[in-house]
């Protein structure tokens, strides 16, 4: 298996019986694989053990199941270089406290998958879990004993959904607001475009994040300069209003009305404003 600290992961904790793994210090790593299109180019021929052979040909089968049948909210991919690494995103679920946050995490798979479990780390914050952390899931090597080899990756990637849209506390898990998700939600695209192998491995994902905030960035120009518009004339109007006696509350009454008129005006052409502003930018 990669080291943990290739990729920035932190060491698991000690004690635990499934890291002690019986290794033939001989055993050559995972040929590795390439990845293009959903199609995957066998490994080359080499010295590998059967186990690790084993594992290879059901991770390929769990990736060709993927790409066919995709898990809901999560898209996953091995590294072209270890079928043994996998990396995920997890896209937060409409109606929760993740909407609109994009997760990555990593899933390290022992030579002798599918009979021993996989390793589960989030990497990106998100509330609910420790980053660069072994978590302790029923689906992970923390729990060996209850692991079943029928199993697959598209398993192991629902049930981590499942089990981050719940509260309950395990190892690995961390306690925040529903305010501090959404803030890290948002936080989440420019934490991944920070990192190298999200880049590499999710490209439709990265291109999806820099057309929202192109899209944004447009909306907010517009908005910033329809507002000051809109302050301008009200500004101009209540300066123009007369004052003083009856002449001047009833010029004050019609001063306030045409400025809430201009108001309401200015804000439907906002609303079509953006609504051009995002027809267009999605076009390009």
């Amino acid at each position: 298996m990669n080291s943990e600290s290739d990729h920035g992961i932190g060491s698991a904790s000690s004690g635990n019986a499934s890291e002690n793994i019986d290794r033939n210090p001989h055993q050559q790593p995972p040929a590795p694989v390439v990845i293009a299109n959903g199609n995957i180019t066998p490994p080359s021929t080499g010295p590998i053990n059967r186990k690790g052979t084993t594992a290879t040909q059901r991770l390929k089968q769990d990736y060709l199941r993927i790409v066919k049948d995709p898990v809901p909210y999560v898209t996953a991919h091995p590294l072209p270089s270890n079928i043994l690494e996998w990396h995920y995103v997890v896209r937060g679920p409409d109606g929760t406290a993740y909407e609109g946050g994009l997760y990555h995490g990593k899933l390290s798979f022992p030579p002798e998958f599918p009979f021993k479990p996989p390793s589960i780390y989030m990497l990106t914050p998100n509330g609910r879990f420790k980053t660069n952390t072994r978590l302790c899931l029923s689906i992970s090597d923390y729990h060996p004993d209850t692991w079943n080899p029928a199993w697959s990756v598209s398993t192991i990637l629902t049930g981590l959904l499942s089990f981050m849209l719940e509260s309950n506390p395990t190892m690995g898990s961390i306690e925040t607001s529903d305010y501090e998700k959404k803030v890290l939600a948002k936080q989440s695209w420019d934490v991944n475009l920070s990192n190298r192998i999200f880049n590499e491995l999710f490209p439709d994902i990265v291109s999806e994040i820099m057309e929202k905030k192109k899209r944004i960035e447009a909306t907010t120009s517009v908005a910033g300069r329809v507002s000051e518009l809109g302050n301008s004339i009200r500004s101009g109007i209540r300066a123009g209003a007369p004052g003083g006696g009856r002449g001047g509350r009833d010029g004050g009454f019609l001063s306030n009305l045409i400025s809430t008129t201009v108001v309401v005006v200015v804000f439907v052409a906002f609303c079509y404003t953006v609504k051009y502003v995002i027809l267009a930018t999605t076009s390009q």
